[in-house]
């Protein structure tokens, strides 16, 4: 039952919503050949249509993951951003980076276990100094001493990557009610590495889970404001630019060594 729970908690009050879950990472960029480019003409054949193809995104329900778009917009504009901005308000911006080298550094045991799993022995390394030097100099991980100090910089890794790193394509995408922009692949992802957070082992109280979640979810977006503003204001179909810039960040973040 405990296992259930970690997994419903993760994904129903992880409070993503409808906006990428890579707040930190420019919307809409066009990794395609610049079509003014004089030159561009002369290799536009194989080489165009070898890049787009790789760029199509499987998306057989369409219409559902349109109305739980729709759906998460509206918890966004009605609950979230409301309480999101109450929240910049009162606390200032210097602490929410406090509280994000908090939530960041207690989940170091998902990075480390899924760079081991990517055959990352080096990064794995510099996952778990970090969070030792973090958890202790860094006053339970509060400040980053790692980045700061000794130029150890953070390390990202997930189960969703693993498995695209493992050679598993994406599969269809899946719009979530509640969680936002997803995969099959990182839909699995996402419920092992809410399986192996550390956080539920340490209590048996739904409310703490709650609690950690929510913050932890609001706090992120607290730092980035204006990413899902941004896209809404700036795209002519603003689920298809989040069903895009979410397929390019997780193709980039499986690529990248």
């Amino acid at each position: 039952m405990k296992t259930v729970r970690v997994v419903i908690l993760a994904l129903v009050l992880l409070f993503a919503l409808p906006f990428p879950v890579f707040a930190n990472t420019s919307i809409g960029s066009n990794s395609y050949p610049d079509l003014l480019n004089d030159d561009f003409e002369e290799s536009f054949d194989d080489e165009f249509y070898d890049e787009y193809e790789e760029f199509i995104i499987n998306d057989p329900i369409e219409p559902v993951n349109r109305f739980f778009f729709g759906f998460n917009d509206v918890v966004y504009e009605w609950l979230l951003k409301p309480v999101t901005d109450g929240y910049i308000w009162i606390v200032p911006r210097d602490l929410r980076e406090s509280f994000g080298n908090f939530f960041f550094n207690l989940s170091a045991p998902v990075r480390f276990v899924n760079s081991l799993l990517q055959g990352q022995f080096q990064q794995s390394g510099v996952v778990m100094e970090r969070f030792l030097i973090n958890s202790t100099l860094g006053v339970y991980g509060l400040v980053d001493i790692a980045s700061i100090e000794f130029d150890i910089e953070p390390k990202r890794a997930d189960f969703g990557q693993t498995l695209g790193r493992w050679g598993l394509g994406s599969g269809i995408y899946i719009c979530w009610p509640l969680v936002g922009p997803s995969s099959i692949r990182d839909s699995v992802g996402l419920a092992v590495d809410a399986y192996s957070h550390p956080i539920p082992y340490f209590h048996d109280s739904r409310v703490l889970d709650v609690l950690y979640y929510t913050s932890n979810r609001v706090n992120t977006l607290s730092l980035n404001p204006t990413v899902y503003d941004d896209l809404k204001r700036y795209s002519l179909d603003p689920y298809i630019a989040s069903r895009q810039a979410y397929y390019e960040y997780r193709e980039a973040i499986i690529k990248k060594q």
